[in-house]
């Protein structure tokens, strides 16, 4: 089956249920920061992370269920590795680092703590919590932090039931040029 097929099915099957706390749907969520990075002029290789920076709620062995009982999924690792199967680092590495972004910017950025859902408050504990400063020190040094930090904040923003969310057919061109 062809990659983006696949990815397809997913948003459709796992992606139209309930986003964990939030009033919109885990597709409409994706799609809404793939959105909102597209609106911010970012290249499409960062589109496409933030377009599917969760898919690993759906991919490994833990779900996104786990997530909110409590048992981190690492989903933003299990998601990486899966996507590499077709796409490079600019896509695959701002969606491993997307869960480390947060618990940077609690650490790097006092005010952000205030801006989170909360189910993202939730997470962020069962995550890891904030950063200590030798981890905010080995997340300045990742090649792809700031992408990942751009990518969490569409992630944190990406969770409004009145925006008019594309499909994901909107993105599937763009996609398809980065396999």
């Amino acid at each position: 089956m062809n990659p983006i097929d696949q990815i397809a099915e997913l948003f459709a099957g796992q992606g139209a249920e309930d986003y964990f706390g939030e009033a919109v749907t885990q597709a409409e969520h994706m799609c809404q920061a793939g959105l909102l990075a597209q609106q911010s002029g970012a290249p499409d290789a960062l589109v496409a992370a933030a377009l599917l920076h969760d898919i690993g709620h759906f991919q490994g062995e833990l779900s996104g269920d786990d997530l909110m009982q409590g048992t981190d999924n690492r989903h933003s690792h299990s998601g990486s590795e899966w996507l590499a199967q077709w796409f490079g680092p600019a896509v695959t590495e701002p969606v491993r680092l997307h869960v480390a972004a947060k618990r940077y910017l609690c650490a790097a950025e006092p005010e952000y703590f205030a801006k989170l859902s909360e189910a993202s408050v939730y997470t962020l504990q069962v995550q890891g919590g904030p950063m200590t400063p030798e981890q905010v020190e080995r997340f300045e040094a990742e090649p792809y932090c700031t992408d990942a930090v751009a990518l969490r904040r569409w992630d944190d923003e990406a969770k409004d039931p009145t925006i008019q969310t594309p499909s994901f057919d909107h993105f599937r061109p763009l996609l398809e040029g980065l396999l």
